[in-house]
């Protein structure tokens, strides 16, 4: 580790580990507690797809999610196009976040993590004794052995002073050297052989003073390790590269700064943040707009992610299907079954847990209701009865096509007209190709939890009749759009009105 931070000595601290291997972090010591369920979600994200046996199509195109590879050799073609998240190749990663500074002697703790993949070769002992590569061998006990693609976690953590960071930057090697190991199968018939290739990243960190106690941190990924030949295929590429990177940031003294829903004003400072490759959230449970960690991961996310408490264990594909996935595991055949154990040792797992899970944990995937908003404490007594979707005729009175909304003291139902200001804070992307255009309202939906939203059709849309038809419409929240007219009046600037 190299710094030449004088002051870092004493409370600076990194450690490249094997996460496979080494006992479980103490997780109320580290600060990630509250993240480290959904980062490892995302470590494995992909990494082995229901029905968890190699032969299926899809588990032989794995590792899509924040791949860095040399640069030379994912540049060969030309140099990578920075995108929000990390579902394109590239050879780093770039996050930015804001942190308001709470106290004197602030540290952020910084952990990077990914997986390097490791590749697991079945040898038959040929009748001279020498090993021969194979697909697949059964030994005398019934098991079947399958060579397949494996991956071990890796990660670097470190500890560094706020005030350290302000001055220079500090740069720390994630690194794990080349391995073979071989292990023995029953009754001499061969043996399984692991390879690993060595991989090398390097974690740059530094830090900006934008105001008193306003800063900007920056973690900067980038895969160091030698590239493979240009021609080499990317298959083969994958043994040098960080898998599934990703980052967790926590501080003490400080905290960080929401940059989907930042305070009115940080807008500016969160906006010229230039996250590449990777989406940075905030971690916690409450809705706030500032919070004591981040996960800035290679798919987007909202603030505050967590998998879901009803969740029994990883499936490697996506928490809100647990039921289905677990139903269709339990269908497999037995042949199936012998297949998903033989591909990969976390496959079995799987199968362990779904084949001895009891009846009351299965019951709890079946699914859950509760509120997106948050509790409101009521100094007298209990809080009022709340009428819910589910029950019979709790929606009596309400009705989209009459409701109206204020927006800026102006009452916006169907067939107003307004412009719409997407305020950038939601994950849809798409929303934000919208701002500026003039729309009609549809109708005016309550939710679950309270909120209002507004469906509208765009003006110029060539199918906005055909969405009216079926119930297609963009929504919008009342504060994201501008009346141009009052309920009821005309507007003879509307293209509607000119007849186009």
């Amino acid at each position: 580790m190299s710094d030449g931070l004088a002051a870092a000595s004493t409370v600076a601290c990194a450690a490249v580990t094997d996460a496979g291997k080494d006992p479980a972090p103490d997780r109320r010591r580290d600060g990630f507690e509250q993240l480290s369920a959904v980062a490892d979600a995302v470590l494995y994200e992909g990494y082995l797809l229901y029905p968890y046996r190699r032969s299926s199509t899809k588990n032989r195109v794995r590792w899509q999610f924040g791949v860095l590879f040399p640069r030379e050799w994912v540049e060969q073609s030309g140099p990578v196009a920075p995108s929000v998240s990390g579902s394109a190749d590239s050879w780093y990663q770039r996050t930015e976040c804001l942190l308001r500074v709470r106290r004197p002697g602030a540290v952020v703790r910084i952990k990077v993590r990914c997986l390097q993949m490791q590749h697991k070769q079945v040898e038959e002992a040929g009748r001279d004794g020498a090993p021969r590569a194979v697909a697949s061998l059964r030994t005398g006990d019934g098991q079947t052995h399958l060579t397949f693609d494996e991956a071990v976690p890796r990660e670097v953590e470190l500890a560094l002073p706020l005030d350290g960071l302000l001055r220079r930057e500090h740069t720390v090697t994630l690194e794990a050297e080349a391995d073979e190991t071989d292990e023995p199968l029953p009754d001499g018939v061969g043996r399984i052989v692991r390879r690993r290739e060595a991989v090398r990243g390097d974690v740059g960190v530094v830090a900006e003073r934008l105001s008193e106690d306003v800063v900007r941190l920056r973690v900067r990924t980038t895969n160091a390790a030698p590239a493979p030949d240009p021609s080499t295929p990317r298959d083969e590429a994958l043994r040098r590269a960080l898998i599934a990177t990703h980052t967790l940031l926590a501080c003490e003294g400080a905290e960080f700064v929401s940059l989907i829903d930042p305070p009115a004003d940080l807008c500016e400072h969160a906006r010229a943040c230039r996250n590449e490759f990777t989406f940075p959230v905030l971690g916690g449970g409450s809705p706030a707009t500032t919070g004591p960690a981040v996960l800035s991961a290679p798919i987007i996310l909202s603030d505050h992610p967590q998998v879901a408490p009803e969740s029994p264990g990883d499936l490697h594909d996506a928490a809100e299907i647990d039921e289905i996935l677990t139903l269709r595991t339990m269908l497999l055949t037995d042949e199936e079954k012998r297949e998903a154990r033989a591909t990969d040792a976390r496959a079995a797992a799987i199968l362990d847990r779904v084949d001895t899970m009891p009846q009351e944990v299965f019951a709890r995937l079946h699914g859950a209701v509760r509120s997106l908003a948050p509790a409101t404490p009521h100094a007298a007594g209990p809080a009022p009865e709340r009428a819910t979707w589910w029950q019979e005729g709790a929606d009596e009175g309400l009705s989209p096509t009459t409701d109206t909304v204020l927006v800026d003291g102006v009452p916006v139902g169907k067939g107003s007209r307004v412009r719409l200001c997407p305020r950038g804070r939601g994950a849809d992307a798409q929303d934000m190709f919208l701002v500026g255009r003039t729309a009609e309202v549809a109708a005016v939906f309550h939710d679950v939890d309270g909120s209002t939203h507004v469906a509208v059709t765009v003006d110029g849309d060539p199918a906005a009749e055909l969405h009216t038809w079926y119930g297609r419409f963009h929504y919008f929240r009342p504060d994201e759009l501008t009346p141009l007219q009052t309920l009821g009046s005309t507007d003879l600037n509307s293209p509607r009105s000119k007849g186009r």
